[in-house]
């Protein structure tokens, strides 16, 4: 589903009509989501967006020989703190649909073996921001982050090297 057409009580999006650089680091949401396909193939959205919802920035990563979704939703989301905090962006409110992963960095729950050690170095990172925070939003009000992971799911390698996810994403709207 390549629409951005939602029902009653769905957010709408806007393309940016200013760049990444002109926005500044001011006060941000970073949706991420990720997608898998058998054959341990995977790949993950993120989006930056104003409080006003416009589209700041659309951005796709693939990850290899993975085939476990939680593996694959923490890793995008260490992505996407990793690349906001990395480039200054002070108040961030992270949003992905992945209900486990983000009630355990909330609670500083780093005990499960599976993703400890990633959960350790999140929860690590956000300690440091104490402005910027995690949380969960449904499916619905994150299908943009999830249009682009499956968009970039849908590429090869190469191409998703290439791609220009925040055109494709302006085109959509």
């Amino acid at each position: 589903m390549d629409s951005f057409a939602g029902g009653p009580g769905t957010p709408t999006f806007r393309p940016c009509a200013t760049s990444l650089e002109s926005w500044g680091t001011g006060l941000v949401v970073c949706m991420w989501d990720g997608a898998t396909r058998s054959g341990s193939h995977a790949a993950g959205g993120m989006v930056l967006i104003t409080p006003a919802k416009v589209i700041l920035l659309a951005k796709g990563v693939q990850f290899h020989s993975i085939d476990d979704p939680m593996v694959v939703e923490l890793l995008l989301m260490q992505e996407a703190i990793g690349w906001c905090l990395g480039r200054g962006f002070t108040e961030v409110t992270f949003e992905g649909d992945a209900k486990v992963i983000i009630e355990n960095v909330n609670q500083a729950e780093t005990r499960d073996n599976r993703m400890g050690a990633m959960l350790e170095e999140i929860v690590h990172s956000l300690v440091f921001h104490s402005r910027s925070r995690v949380r969960f939003v449904g499916r619905r009000n994150n299908r943009v982050a999830h249009l682009v992971a499956r968009k970039a799911l849908s590429l090869s390698p190469t191409m998703s090297c290439l791609f220009g996810f925040q055109e494709w994403l302006n085109s959509k709207m």
